[in-house]
Parts: C-alpha cells; sequence; structure tokens
C-alpha cells in the first residue's frame, strides 16, 4: 500500500502471483496486464464512457485505453456468462 492506504501497482501483483501459484498456475505468467483489459473490456461491453475507463484504469490517451479494450464475443457468448458467472 502507498502512504494513502491503496494498493500499489506492485501489491495487486503480489497477490495476483501469490494466488497464481496456490491454483498450481506459473505464477511468472501472472500480470497485472490482463485484469486491466478484463476490467476496460468488460467496462466497455456494459457501455460505461471511455473517459470512465480511463479514470480507473490510469489511463492518459484513448488510444492506449482502446488497446486494453478487447473486441469480440468472448464476453457476450460464453457458458459462464449464459449461466449468470
Amino acid at each position: 500500500m502507498d502512504r494513502h492506504g491503496h494498493l500499489t501497482v506492485q501489491a495487486v501483483v503480489f497477490v495476483l502471483k501469490r494466488h497464481a501459484a496456490r491454483a498450481r498456475l506459473a505464477p511468472e505468467q501472472a500480470a497485472g496486464h490482463s485484469l486491466s483489459a478484463g476490467l476496460a473490456t468488460s467496462a466497455a461491453a456494459a457501455g460505461v464512457p471511455e473517459r470512465v475507463i480511463a479514470e480507473q484504469t490510469s489511463h492518459r490517451g484513448a488510444a492506449m485505453l482502446r488497446r486494453h479494450i478487447r473486441e469480440g464475443s468472448l464476453l457476450r457468448e460464453n457458458a459462464a456468462g449464459a449461466t449468470g458467472l
């Protein structure tokens, strides 16, 4: 945590890698980028304005944010989504 009590990027990556190891996944392949891209993609699919997403993900430019937003039907057409997960 930083001096304001907020999670730092390093703290999030540490937690992510620790849980990846517990799940018997390769912790060296776990990265915060996937979390950021997942948030940006899910928010965009839900109709959240890019400006609001950028504030949450700390992206300064629209072009960089758009690289995090994954296109396609993966989030709309999947078995887990159909079950409410």
